[in-house]
């Protein structure tokens, strides 16, 4: 009896299971008409969670808050160049960061692209700005490779974003077999030379500042900073928006560079020698009438101890090791608030409470700006953490980066502080947050403001701001019910504006599991 000729899968079930042959097993995904096919592969190839998010900007941060957490790359699918478009701001977030992520993008039928449909757009054009490689497969033929080919990219050191573009005709043709892993391009080992320049300067006895960023802000390279510093008194500094750094109790003391240019001057005008570990050299954030851009001292000398390709946490074991510095033992107790007399809510309140309230190994996403920047060194008291910052600068993409980081450490409590006026541009989050029941609170600072803004517009110079111009950002009229939105969207919220009403509430959503949010106005 002649046997039924086996159906050859299509080109989406062999991308969907080169992913998973990759590694990706999460997708953050708001998919529309292009990408059906991809989306009822899911059905088919068991290994990649679909994690549904209502705005493409929530799917690309989530994305980098999970490969921050994890270390390595979650998949994204965007509809079109629109779509790709409304994910841009947080991709622009995740590449500054150096973490890997794998987007795949929906375009038309390749045949139908003559025909300028409304959707139709240069989708490779709206990628490259946000993408160390980009690539359209061609046929459904090559899509499994081509699959393989992006997790590679997207995996090589010291972490890329890599967007593989897919026409519909080649998601639907049968395909042929899926692609295995490739080799992935990982860290390079530092020089010789690089750990003996270093230790010169550390022994010269001129003043060192160590600036660190990547894996050397964790783990092991975290303590052998610590090891140098107490053998040397060089100090360690950490990026203004370091994408992720190990701190409280018990761990190696970073300073972080402040946000403004003068005082970033301030911090290193008394330093001779500035090493870098996976660090570029300070600049301002803007160019400001009459103040620097560049902010290292010109009588410093700049050394470079790795790049961010080459391993900087084994190198600074390395520098450790070859200054014979002993180990540090750090100890210390989570600190402990007591109450104002006059119960008034403020921001350096909140992140007190935090500080007292958090869980060890929890995870704080960070963008409360105007609130947390000047609190920082208080979370320094608080159980160990992971410390996740907004590394490109473009505000709204603390919510999702709490998601993915939630994704990737569901035994982990996550705690996102984040401002009212950035916290709009990615709310949807919360629904995401809800659905999936990920261990999340979010602590609005309700300062019903753009406050940064104001003290921007000051400091380029404007002199005086009349009704019209400060009514940019003010959040008054009206004022922003977070609480209503958060129940809109399926997560339990409450507003308080005093702090024992504050420490009571945290106190209780600490020892539950699930998203909640709480306002807390200032």
């Amino acid at each position: 009896m002649a046997h039924e000729k086996s159906r050859c899968p299509t080109g989406a079930e062999t991308l969907v299971s080169s992913l998973a042959a990759s590694g990706i097993d999460v997708c953050f995904a708001n998919p529309g008409t292009s990408e059906m096919h991809f989306v009822a592969a899911l059905d088919k190839i068991n290994g990649i969670r679909p994690i549904l998010c209502l705005f493409e900007g929530v799917a690309t941060g989530a994305a980098d808050g999970y490969a921050r957490i994890a270390g390595k790359p979650a998949s994204t699918l965007l509809h079109l160049g629109p779509g790709l478009a409304n994910g841009l701001a947080n991709l622009h977030n995740a590449k500054r960061a150096s973490v890997p992520v794998v987007n795949i993008v929906g375009n038309h039928a390749s045949y139908h692209l003559q025909f300028d449909a409304p959707l139709t757009s240069d989708v490779a054009a709206f990628a490259r700005p946000v993408s160390d490689w980009v690539h359209t497969s061609q046929s459904a033929r090559t899509v499994p490779a081509d699959a393989a080919r992006a997790v590679q990219a997207a995996r090589a050191a010291p972490g890329q974003i890599a967007t593989l573009i897919l026409p519909a005709d080649t998601a639907w043709m049968p395909g042929e077999r899926a692609s295995g892993p490739l080799p992935v391009s990982g860290v390079t080992d530092v020089s010789a030379a690089a750990i003996d320049q270093c230790v010169a300067a550390l022994r010269s006895g001129r003043k060192t500042d160590i600036l660190l960023r990547g894996p050397a802000l964790t783990g092991a390279g975290l303590r052998a900073a610590g090891r140098i510093a107490a053998q040397t008194q060089a100090r360690l500094f950490c990026d203004t928006f370091a994408p992720r750094i190990e701190r409280g109790i018990g761990r190696i003391p970073v300073e972080r560079l402040q946000y403004r240019a003068d005082e970033v001057v301030q911090q290193l005008c008394a330093f001779e020698t500035l090493i870098l570990v996976g660090a570029q050299p300070p600049v301002a954030f803007f160019g400001y009438p009459g103040k620097p851009s560049w902010l290292t001292p010109e009588t410093c000398m700049i050394l470079t101890l790795s790049h961010p390709h080459e391993a900087g946490s084994e190198a600074v074991e390395m520098l450790a090791n070859a200054l014979g510095a002993p180990e540090v033992r750090l100890i210390g107790s989570q600190s402990n608030f007591t109450l104002p007399a006059d119960d008034l809510l403020t921001a350096e309140a909140v992140v007190q409470i935090v500080a007292c309230l958090l869980p060890d190994n929890s995870i704080v996403a960070d963008e409360g700006l105007t609130s947390t920047f000047p609190n920082y060194d208080l979370l320094a008291t608080a159980a160990p953490h992971d410390h996740l910052n907004l590394t490109g600068g473009s505000i709204g993409g603390i919510l999702p980066l709490g998601t993915g980081a939630a994704v990737a450490a569901p035994e982990r409590k996550v705690v996102c502080l984040e401002g009212d006026g950035s916290g709009m541009y990615t709310l949807q989050a919360l629904w995401t947050q809800a659905r999936e029941k990920l261990d999340v609170i979010t602590i609005i600072f309700a300062n019903r403001s753009y406050s940064v803004l104001n003290q921007e517009l000051e400091r380029v110079g404007v002199a005086t701001a009349g009704l019209r111009a400060r009514s940019l950002f003010d959040l008054r009229n009206p004022e922003i019910n977070w609480v209503n939105l958060a129940q809109g969207l399926g997560v339990e919220a409450v507003s308080v504006n005093n702090v024992k009403e504050f420490y009571d509430v945290l106190s209780s959503v600490f020892l539950k599991r699930g998203p909640f949010l709480i306002e807390a106005v200032i």
